[in-house]
């Protein structure tokens, strides 16, 4: 995954949940979704969480695969790994 604009945010030890899993994720080597720094360094982007969730398990006429089918398809056309 490319490097964020602000290494400042990427390099920060962030207290906190995403910080530990930045961490975790680190230490064995896997790749950290970016929006983990932005969660992990604004606690108030915690309601975003709460969105994406909604919108990708909640109650919907579609599957929560097919959700995630046309996230994935949105996202590789905008190449950002999903």
């Amino acid at each position: 995954m490319d490097p964020m604009y602000l290494p400042s945010v990427e390099n920060d030890d962030a207290p906190g949940p995403y910080g530990k899993a930045i961490r975790g994720m680190k230490a064995q080597g896997v790749p950290v979704p970016q929006i983990r720094y932005l969660f992990a360094f604004k606690p108030h982007t915690k309601f975003l969480g709460l969105f994406t969730q909604e919108v990708m398990r909640g109650p919907s006429p579609l599957s929560s695969g097919l959700r995630e089918l046309i996230a994935a398809f949105t996202s590789r056309r905008n190449d950002c790994p999903f």
